[in-house]
């Protein structure tokens, strides 16, 4: 085709289409949250003379935190071993009980409708429900120290990892399940043979990543009495011992940089 030609009317570029007009559901959402938005703003009490403060009184805490106070490393080791230990036990269980839950959610080995949404009811209002809450609720049952930090993780890692392990249960492909059930293999050994070695490794990594968020909640979950290095960290901030409370921090910060390191290491090697 020569440049005086003009080219078809096929080949013509249009232009990309436009954006379409909100509806009026979207513009009561953005409403909303504008709301919202501005209601949190206005209940911050947000001002440049409570930041210039606040900037103050950082800088303070600062001065009178460094340099940190390793006086007490004994003490703070076992605390955070304490920690760790509350991670890995309430994981363990959790990730356990969370296949049971996992395989009763998912709409392809539920035993029933019924059961499937109960099942999804329970483990959404474990994830629903704070780590923090379920702490205080067992301090209350079983009083303090880690066995109550121990459970809250149970039951907020079913709620985290079941969620995730019944999604890939459902996505598994149905080819190697019809192929067992054919054989005449029955529903246990359907999951155990077909479903779950396809999962593992996903379930793997899901189960690394709750281990990663169980450190990270144990040493809040100490903060309302449910054991670990988190007592300790209370206690010496509420007794204004700033050097020994970066100190704290500073182990607490090298702990979960030191395991995501190995979570990263055990995901690349196995999964």
């Amino acid at each position: 085709m020569s440049f005086s030609e003009k080219p078809s009317t096929s080949a013509q570029i249009t232009a990309p289409p436009r954006f379409k007009a909100p509806s009026l559901f979207v513009w009561i959402i953005l409403l909303g949250f504008a709301s919202f938005f501005i209601q949190g703003l206005m209940a911050a009490d947000l001002s440049l003379e409570r930041l210039a403060k606040g900037a103050v009184n950082l800088v303070t805490f600062l001065s009178l935190s460094i340099p940190p106070d390793w006086g007490d490393m004994d003490v703070v080791a076992w605390a955070m071993l304490e920690t760790l230990n509350m991670a890995i036990v309430g994981v363990t269980f959790g990730v356990l009980l969370s296949i049971p839950f996992a395989l009763l959610a998912s709409s392809n080995t539920a035993p029933h409708p019924l059961v499937r949404s109960i099942a999804r009811l329970m483990i959404a209002t474990m994830r629903t429900i704070p780590d923090l809450i379920w702490a205080l609720i067992f301090v209350v049952a079983v009083g303090l120290g880690p066995l109550a930090g121990i459970l809250a993780i149970i039951l907020d890692t079913i709620g985290f990892a079941a969620r995730f392990f019944s999604e890939r249960i459902e996505e598994v492909k149905p080819g190697p399940s019809q192929a067992l059930t054919a054989s005449g293999a029955g529903r246990i050994s359907v999951i155990f043979g077909a479903i779950l070695p396809e999962t593992l490794a996903s379930m793997s990594a899901t189960s690394l990543y709750s281990v990663e968020k169980a450190i990270r909640s144990a040493v809040t979950l100490g903060l309302v009495g449910a054991g670990g290095i988190g007592v300790e960290l209370s206690t010496a901030m509420r007794l204004f011992q700033y050097d020994k409370a970066l100190a704290i921090i500073l182990v607490i910060l090298i702990a979960v940089i030191g395991f995501e390191h190995l979570s990263n290491a055990i995901r690349k090697r196995v999964i």
